[in-house]
């Protein structure tokens, strides 16, 4: 049976909602399972160009939320993921800064492996998938930070 911390709902200084265990244990781990696994594909998309990092750690973030207060709490409190879940979660957006830093770990990591396969087939392939995720980004809302 949890217990009324579990089903407290924390909120950060700013008042946005961080956590809310689900209350099935089953579902608690289904969760769980979803997020490693979320997270694991965010980690493989820094070094794969056809693999989003951002959305894979904000469906992690989102399933650890309801799943585990740790590995939430470890995601939230990372350095460079961190303030970005924070942002995707109150605001709803992204800041300028990691829009650009987005479009320059795209534009290297798939510019290198058009210039690395040696297929026309798989060139255009991923000249494709370059345009579906620079439309995707660019449609993220941005917000820019006051002070």
């Amino acid at each position: 049976m949890s217990s009324d911390f579990d089903k407290t709902v924390n909120r950060s200084a700013a008042g946005i909602h961080l956590l809310q265990l689900h209350d099935s244990p089953v579902m608690r781990w289904l969760y769980l399972s979803i997020g490693i696994t979320a997270l694991f594909m965010g980690i493989l998309g820094i070094f794969l160009p056809i693999l989003p990092t951002t959305p894979f750690i904000l469906l992690a973030a989102g399933c650890f939320a309801r799943s585990s207060g740790r590995f939430h709490g470890y995601l939230l409190s990372h350095r460079v993921a961190g303030p970005i879940i924070q942002e995707w979660c109150q605001y709803r957006s992204v800041t300028r800064k990691v829009k650009h830093w987005a479009y320059l770990v795209m534009l290297l990591s798939f510019g290198s492996s058009i210039l690395i396969v040696p297929s026309w087939g798989l060139k255009s392939m991923l000249v494709l998938l370059a345009a579906i995720l620079f439309m995707f980004i660019w449609r993220l809302p941005v917000r820019d930070k006051q002070g």
